[in-house]
């Protein structure tokens, strides 16, 4: 397949023009017409459709470009690495964490590995559940952690961590606080919700699904756990959250903890990495095993 002709596409899917795609690359819109024309023989496929004065991906273009973004993420990781081995033993770590992990794990992990290995940089990218695996699997981090129950990607190597235990929560004071009720009960109030791709989202909404109770009403929707905990302590919304994001707050009576009637919502913890990774370099094995021990100290059989 010719890749000169693929990243085209990739532009013109960008900027939803051959023209724009043509003056970004400094060539001419009739060469970059004629390469589509020619990918598309190749391929035996239509790619591209014309919608006003823009074009279009059609659904086969969508998948090509989509495989193609990664295919030349690859090809960047591959000469980075090159580069860092020829320079000595690869410097750098690339993870990619949902909020959790990110904010009440890692930071300790972390400060910790740079203290055994403070040559070694480190990048840390956030990002809700999709985000980051889709940033896994796009070649721009090593490895993953992230708290997610239900998988479906073939892609993906799954390494058990840990469970995380969820509270649901209240205001301090409100008529749930402390109190055992149902979930149906619960699912009458406004809720705080993630953004679609959370996994607090999804587990929530699996929960009804399970008990056959309606989703509750969305009083409010963050992209962000401290945002919406700090809507909870201020006095509004009932939201289900990690115990580890919110047991301080717990602890000092700012917020309340409802207990929901035989359902106690514990998720795992996964590090995550690409299935076609056979092996991975010696300070990414550093790092998670120094996870691993860490993890096995605070937490004995």
């Amino acid at each position: 397949m010719n890749l000169h002709a693929l990243r085209l596409l990739i532009k013109v899917a960008e900027l939803k023009s051959v023209t724009k795609a043509a003056d970004a690359l400094s060539i001419s819109q009739p060469a970059v017409t004629i390469q589509i024309r020619n990918l598309e023989k190749e391929t035996g496929l239509k790619l591209i459709e014309t919608v006003g004065r823009g074009i279009n991906l059609t659904k086969e273009g969508e998948f090509l470009v989509e495989r193609a973004l990664t295919l030349f993420d690859m090809e960047k990781d591959i000469e980075n690495k090159l580069f860092q081995l020829k320079n000595g033993e690869l410097q750098e770590l690339r993870i990619a964490s949902t909020y959790l992990p990110a904010n009440f794990l890692l930071p300790v992990w972390l400060a910790k590995f740079k203290m055994d290995f403070p040559s070694v940089n480190v990048n840390l990218y956030s990002g809700n559940s999709n985000q980051v695996l889709e940033n896994l699997l796009r070649y721009n981090s090593d490895i993953a952690f992230v708290v997610k129950e239900e998988w479906n990607n073939p892609d993906i190597h799954l390494d058990h961590l840990m469970d995380i235990d969820f509270w649901f929560i209240v205001p301090h004071g409100h008529k749930y606080d402390g109190q055992e009720v149902s979930l149906r009960e619960l699912m009458t109030e406004p809720f705080l919700l993630r953004e679609d791709g959370s996994s607090t989202r999804e587990i929530l909404f699996s929960l009804c699904k399970v008990y056959r109770v309606p989703i509750p009403r969305i009083g409010l929707q963050y992209h962000g756990l401290n945002e919406s905990i700090r809507s909870v302590v201020a006095g509004y919304g009932t939201m289900l959250a990690p115990q580890l994001a919110v047991r301080e707050y717990w602890e000092r009576g700012e917020i309340g903890r409802v207990i929901v009637n035989e359902i106690e919502v514990r998720r795992p913890v996964y590090i995550c990495s690409r299935k076609n990774d056979k092996e991975f370099p010696l300070n990414l094995n550093r790092f998670i095993d120094y996870v691993k021990s860490s993890y096995e100290v605070q937490n004995p059989i």
